[in-house]
């Protein structure tokens, strides 16, 4: 038999997009390649948020030729956010790739393997229509092909994105904002549980911006979350603008929404979000924080943080550090800011020299290194709710899950299987996880 193997770069929406494709492969007769050397067919699924995955792929792809020229029937595919990007250029520039498709286009994989197959190199970047700001970009055959890994199912609700933060490619590789209808998301969301998720993760590259009729995102959460056998809701990623009092409200009183939220604020001058269009002050994003500690205190929150945006002064990165200190983060996503082709930044110089956005990135890395440290002793001791989600991959017979706020713990314990929801305390950490005992 014919196997495929997929390589994911970036985000949790490649993920969710490489679980489709491997569906998609499966039906075409492809079984899963460990490796690329034993695959007929190889495809990247990639990310361009910043420069230096993209210059990863460029590198893969320059070691899978190698490979190619060994074996010439090899078939590589470069998908998701660089090929919307690049499109034709990759052509010209890797002579070894064979497709090139955009995010909009892998439900028609099939075909465009026939077209390789047929002798064509293709590139396929077209944008499905987005004039219709509702749009079930799922298709009605695809919706009960689903995965559930580790216990989770994953189902997106948007697509796209309105924003245009001065920084960002995503609307230009993944086009303006749709919404699934309600019915459409609740089909899927109800198969997967029903297949054994335990846990549900919605995704968008903004989920709360979902809108569709008089359905917003606080009323889309409320209809999930009743869904039968549902144990554990989760999102990512919310935009500080469109994250209010009703929804820090909800997920207050909502058990099965987990207590874990990824809220990004990139930089802690005003000035500097201004110049990222971000349409937030640093007073408004911490003033959601503190709503959101006062009404959840077991809240666990997660972040985004861009250093050496251009023109950003020592001072205003120093107010980036402030809420760092002040929002006591679980873990920080941190970036040295990079010019991407098409967005707004790139219009300005990028005056910032590479040491000292590099130094400024390790002080970002170092404080919030002794927050984590810090929050992960408070653990010590304590009970928590844990979803099994993998075997532990040094230890036989342990396996490891995650708490309600995500963070990673394991347990000596044959008897758990994935999926499994265990009450477990925390008896002693490591460098960025922790140890619990069955309760």
């Amino acid at each position: 038999m014919k196997k495929a193997y997929i390589q994911t770069f970036g985000c949790q929406m490649n993920e969710h997009d490489s679980r489709r494709m491997r569906h998609l492969l499966d039906q075409e007769g492809f079984e899963p390649a460990l490796t690329p050397e034993e695959a007929e067919l190889v495809v990247l699924n990639t990310c361009s948020v910043r420069e230096k995955p993209e210059h990863k792929v460029y590198s893969l792809v320059g070691r899978l030729a190698q490979l190619k020229a060994k074996r010439p029937e090899m078939v590589i595919a470069v998908a998701g956010c660089v090929a919307q990007q690049e499109g034709k250029k990759i052509l010209r520039r890797q002579k070894a790739v064979d497709l090139v498709f955009g995010p909009d286009q892998l439900f028609n994989l099939p075909q465009m393997l026939a077209d390789v197959k047929a002798g064509k190199r293709g590139v396929y970047t077209e944008w499905a229509e987005r004039e219709k700001k509702v749009q079930n970009f799922i298709p009605e055959e695809e919706l009960a092909a689903g995965e559930v890994e580790g216990g989770q199912g994953m189902v997106v609700i948007t697509k796209g994105c309105d924003n245009h933060c001065s920084f960002c490619i995503v609307p230009r590789t993944r086009g303006a904002l749709a919404s699934r209808e309600p019915e459409n998301i609740l089909a899927e969301a109800a198969d997967l549980i029903e297949k054994g998720a335990k846990e549900i993760l919605l995704l968008g590259q903004n989920v709360n911006s979902y809108q569709v009729g008089n359905t917003g995102f606080l009323e889309l959460l409320k209809e999930v979350a009743e869904l039968p056998g549902l144990k554990r809701l989760r999102f990512m990623s919310p935009h500080p603008n469109d994250w209010n009092l009703a929804l820090t409200e909800l997920m207050a009183q909502k058990k099965v929404l987990a207590k874990a939220l990824h809220l990004p604020f990139q930089a802690g001058s005003d000035r500097i979000l201004a110049e990222m269009r971000r349409d937030h002050t640093k007073a408004q994003y911490l003033e959601k924080l503190a709503q959101l500690r006062e009404r959840i205190p077991n809240l666990q929150l997660t972040t985004d943080v861009i250093v050496g945006y251009p023109t950003e002064t020592e001072a205003e990165f120093g107010e980036t550090l402030a809420v760092i200190e002040a929002g006591r983060f679980f873990q920080i996503y941190g970036f040295m800011y990079s010019p991407r082709p098409g967005t707004k930044a790139t219009k300005l110089e990028d005056d910032i020299p590479l040491e000292v956005k590099e130094k400024r990135l390790q002080q970002v890395i170092a404080l919030q290194g002794r927050i984590q440290n810090e929050i992960l002793d408070e653990h010590l001791g304590q009970d928590f709710e844990l979803l099994i989600d993998s075997a532990h991959p040094d230890f036989q017979g342990t396996m490891q899950g995650r708490t309600e706020g995500g963070v990673r713990v394991s347990v000596a314990d044959p008897d758990l299987e994935i999926g499994d929801l265990v009450q477990v305390q925390v008896t002693e950490r490591r460098d960025h996880s922790l140890v619990g005992v069955r309760r």
